[in-house]
Parts: C-alpha cells; structure tokens; sequence
C-alpha cells in the first residue's frame, strides 16, 4: 500500500508518518504483508488520501460523508491497509445496539461469560473499525460511543472495569442522506469526529479503477465504461432517473460478468438496469447503455487475451 501512497504522489511527510505509526504499533512493512490484507480496489483521490491519513496521524476519528458511489468504504479499507491494521466492521441499522457494538454477556460451557462486540475488539487491540452508514442507528443507540470518541477514550461496560482504547485504534465512519431509514446525526457524536467530504469520482480515477481491476480489458472499452458510469450519473443528477442505477458496484459486476461469458446486455442489466424496479426508467437506462456499448459487443472483442491469461474461460 505504501508504494500506492508514492504513486499517488502524497505528500512524503504523510507517508513517513504512516511508517513511524506502523513501527511504533508493531507493524513493519513485513509484518503488515503477512497479517493485512491488500483491499480487494484501490481509492485515487490524492487530495482525500492526504486528508483522511493526516487526520488519522493527528489521533482524530474521521466520518466519510457523501453520496452513494463515492467510495466511502473501499477508502476506510484502504486506510487500514495503509496504516497495517486488521479492521472490524460495525454496519449500522434502525436496531442497532450498544450490546451489538460492544458486548453482551452469554452463557458458556456453564458460566456466564462475556462476548466482546467489534468496536470493543477494536478498542482492546487497536485496530480501525469501520462505523458503517451511522446516521441509520437510533441516536440513543450511539451515545455509549461518546466516552470511546472524545478525550476520555474509556470503553465503559456495566458490570466490568473500564478500560483504556488502544491508542493505535481509529474509528471511521460513513454516511449519507437519502436514503430510506437515514436520519440527521446528532451533533454530540458528530463533533467527535473530523468530517471528509466525499467527491464524486473523477473519469479519470474511474478508468484507473476500470483498468486496475480488469488489466485485460481494452482502454476503448474502459473509457466506453466509465462514461456509461458518468452518462448515468448526469441523468441521475438532472432528475431524468433516479439515483438506484448509479452503482459503482454494479458496473464492476457487470464487467465481471462478461468475463464469465455472459452476454453484455444481459450483464448490464444485472449489475445496473436492474437496480431500479421501474420499467420506464429501465428503458432509459437500456437506452444510455446501448448509445456507449454495441449489441454486437463481445467478451473476445472486449478483452485482451494476451494480456491476461486470468479471464474465466
């Protein structure tokens, strides 16, 4: 990841940062190679990179707010990798608790005994735990993280000692408005946290990300991708459709689908068109489709046999 961090160009300051932060907290490069793993795609946002990772250096949580396909979670994945730490996920819903987050206690093998939660993991062993779509959970629900967050960093559990969090552990979380069961955060939780805006992604960096996940695919069809993406989030944006077929997800599905054989539309529908359940809308989406992609298409046409030998066969 480091060596991703200098291709990107950020700031050299920050990646030195990122090594002491690895040495202090018992991750060499060595180590951090064998235990953490390389996320499944990379973030490109130079700008954000060096936000989010100073940030983290200062001690500070972050919260990744903006819209949907703006890569919130592949960002808060890369930042563990970066930073050599193993990550715990807490994906939050109107249920949400604090003995979720936490712990409860469970009977075992005669006794009672306590089950540790992932922001507890996370605390104890100083990880990164990533507080996903937190503006879903009740606000009650997340006052028992207000002691973890602030000054105090005191995991408090009725019944046991307190402790101290791991001073190698961050929380990240992410959010955004719109979507059914969001709710506006209450300013207690969101003042301990530094708050990144998410831009949306850049053709640029979306190509990158294209060809970085499928290095196969020729640069006519990752530039014909990318601006099918694009095509509909303008439509998405001018109000024409809604936002349920903009899915970065569901293009890069798409495209693993061709690999495996499947004809192009028939891909594109599963991985976008079908996204939204209103038929009008599908027949637009189909018809931004069709003005980027031709019916004729073909995986063989699509992808580079010499250069991968890795495409489903």
């Amino acid at each position: 990841m480091l060596d991703f961090l200098r291709e990107e160009k950020i700031s050299p300051e920050i990646i030195r940062g990122i090594e002491d932060f690895r040495r202090i907290n018992g991750m060499s490069d060595n180590t951090a190679a064998e235990e953490i793993k390389r996320p499944k795609h990379l973030y490109y946002s130079r700008e954000v990179w060096e936000q989010a990772a100073a940030a983290l250096l200062c001690g500070e949580n972050i919260m990744l707010e903006g819209s949907k396909a703006t890569g919130k979670n592949v960002l808060a994945e890369n930042l563990a990798a970066a930073f050599g730490r193993p990550v715990q996920n807490v994906s939050f819903h109107i249920n949400t608790d604090s003995t979720y987050m936490i712990g409860t206690d469970t009977f075992k093998d005669g006794e009672v005994r306590f089950r540790p939660g992932p922001v507890y993991i996370c605390a104890e062993e100083g990880g990164f735990c990533i507080l996903d779509e937190i503006n879903m959970a009740r606000n009650e629900a997340l006052a028992v993280l207000h002691s973890i967050l602030d000054f105090r960093r005191t995991v408090h559990i009725p019944g046991y000692r307190d402790f101290t969090v791991n001073p190698a552990s961050r929380f990240i979380a992410t959010m955004n408005y719109g979507y059914a069961g969001t709710r506006e955060l209450n300013e207690a939780l969101a003042s301990r946290f530094v708050i990144i805006r998410m831009p949306e992604i850049s053709e640029d960096n979306l190509k990158r990300l294209i060809a970085g996940e499928f290095p196969q695919l020729k640069r006519r069809y990752v530039e014909d991708f990318s601006g099918l993406f694009k095509d509909i989030s303008k439509k998405s944006l001018s109000g024409e459709i809604t936002s349920a077929s903009v899915d970065l997800r569901g293009l890069l599905d798409a495209i693993r689908l061709i690999t495996a054989g499947l004809p192009v539309y028939s891909a594109l529908d599963m991985g976008i068109t079908n996204k939204t359940f209103d038929q009008y809308e599908q027949t637009l989406i189909r018809d931004i489709i069709s003005s980027r992609i031709s019916a004729s298409a073909t995986r063989e046409a699509m992808f580079d046999s010499r250069r991968s030998s890795d495409a489903p066969q």
